[in-house]
């Protein structure tokens, strides 16, 4: 899978260029519609519908692609498999966020990200993973579909999440081989998965009763069983795991057990660019004490000081303030933004330096999502992104994002320009990924110097940005030369698209 994952050109080979849209693209359906329909001409690439037709993961009727709701294991609907699943789990109300204590999840080699798209509605939040494999733009159709994915592998690198971020992880027919380097991407999941989280897998190794399909079921059971698993339910075609709540079955293991418990300067929260190692990550002495993460349940959690504030020597008043801080700001933001906003103008937002998740926190009463991405040479926040039931990834901005052209309706880019500055990364090269990630009409927040807004106006026409509004930002407690500045991507169409769409 190694060459699945990001391998960035060198900068003599990088495209400076803008990526037009494609013939007869059209401003993306709105959400929630979106779940279940997008335009045809807005992902001109329709194979899968045949490949998968009988699959329910797409049709095509018209000028539009529909969802069914199916998947490779679940031809009858997501929704169904969702009702049995939380029903194998004796979750109250046979609802899969039990209670509020799953909140955040991930699904390996996703396909459309129907299963993540059919759990919102349970104010669950997945992070759909695939590749762009044979099944090419799927993690591009589930974000038109305007459900959160991620175009990502189980490779060779740890994933770009920290330890202990998802209640849940999910794999039906997933294709990939749990067992090939001593169980080392089972060990990934165990890396990201909190205590007692769940693996659910649905897969003909799970069921079947051919003699290979045996085979290899027996060999992960007994894998999963020295990683300290458990199996919580296995019916028809789904066998659920369970990850222990402490460390005391790896203190119980005999010496010498394979695989073996990382080494203590093992920092499982270290991902970007870091091959995984097939090892067990022990829990925190808090962890362990606590039996569990300590999170509250949703959606208390979300303004709930988490515990691994501590890490970071951040107090729980600090937190507190973080939020009540980007509350306002974002009230701010609203009032510059003024006219241009509908209840829908947003679905998929970015924000490029989130720091503890509180411009997210802030939009939590609007119908958007939001990938928190937090820089990979700053503090190490994107854990209390996701103990406070957010989603996000870490990310160097000198280099590109691992997403799809037009995936994201709105950027925040608080500070990140005088970051890349900084660092000595071209301001240029990152407008062009900006561009490159903005939906057509999408929005851009700026907030950051004066001096540098200054010099992406003179990119504006260049780039078929328009200035909406600019704002002195010591309304939103900032330094005096900060300025907030609104920009909005123009619809724009090469002369030969123009000539497709008319």
């Amino acid at each position: 899978m190694e060459h699945y994952e990001r391998h960035c050109p060198l900068p003599e080979k990088r495209y400076n260029c803008l990526i037009p849209p494609p013939p007869g693209y059209k401003v993306p359906i709105k959400w929630p519609k979106s779940r279940d329909q997008i335009w045809k001409a807005n992902i001109p690439h329709t194979h899968l519908a045949t490949e998968k037709s009988d699959q329910n993961w797409m049709v095509v009727k018209g000028d539009k692609v529909v969802f069914p709701g199916g998947g490779t294991h679940f031809h009858y609907g997501a929704d169904k498999y969702l009702a049995s699943m939380a029903n194998m789990l004796n979750f109250p109300k046979n609802s899969m966020n039990n209670e509020g204590n799953v909140r955040t999840v991930f699904d390996a080699g996703c396909g459309v990200a129907s299963f993540g798209g059919y759990l919102l509605a349970y104010d669950i939040l997945t992070m759909s993973l695939a590749p762009n494999d044979v099944h090419e733009n799927q993690i591009q159709f589930a974000l038109e579909r305007g459900i959160p994915a991620y175009l990502g592998v189980l490779g060779t690198k740890r994933l770009p999440y920290p330890s202990r971020s998802f209640e849940l992880a999910h794999c039906s027919r997933c294709r990939i081989d749990w067992l090939q380097r001593n169980g080392i991407l089972l060990l990934e999941l165990d890396r990201i998965l909190r205590p007692g989280g769940y693996f659910a897998y649905s897969s003909p190794e799970a069921y079947a009763q051919d003699e290979e399909d045996l085979r290899i079921f027996r060999a992960m059971s007994a894998f999963v069983e020295r990683m300290c698993w458990k199996i919580a339910v296995k019916r028809d075609q789904t066998v659920i795991w369970v990850k222990p709540l402490t460390n005391d079955c790896y203190m119980q293991r005999e010496p010498g057990t394979q695989p073996p418990m990382c080494r203590s300067d093992d920092d499982p929260d270290q991902v970007w660019g870091v091959p995984m190692e097939a090892c067990i990550t022990p829990y925190s002495n808090q962890v362990h004490r606590s039996r569990g993460s300590a999170l509250a349940p949703w959606p208390a959690r979300l303004t709930t000081p988490p515990p691994r504030l501590a890490d970071l020597g951040y107090s729980d008043d600090m937190f507190i303030k973080d939020t009540e801080l980007w509350q306002r700001r974002v009230e701010h933001y609203w009032t510059v933004f003024g006219q241009n906003l509908e209840s829908d103008t947003f679905r998929n937002v970015m924000d490029m330096k989130a720091n503890l998740g509180s411009f997210a926190a802030a939009l939590t009463n609007k119908e958007v999502w939001v990938m928190n991405v937090v820089p990979e040479d700053g503090p190490n926040t994107l854990k209390i992104v996701y103990d406070r039931g957010l989603l996000g990834s870490v990310h160097n901005w000198c280099e590109s994002y691992s997403t799809y052209p037009r995936t994201y309706d709105l950027i925040h880019a608080w500070t990140v320009f005088s970051d890349i500055e900084r660092r000595g990364c071209s301001i240029v090269d990152l407008l062009l990924e900006m561009d490159r990630i903005l939906r057509p009409k999408g929005y851009i927040i700026y907030n950051d110097k004066r001096s540098i807004a200054e010099v992406i106006k003179k990119y504006l026409g260049a780039l078929h940005w328009e200035s909406v509004a600019i704002s002195d930002s010591q309304l939103v407690e900032q330094d005096e030369d900060d300025v907030v500045f609104i920009i909005q991507k123009k619809m724009w169409l090469t002369s030969e698209s123009l000539k497709d769409s008319e």
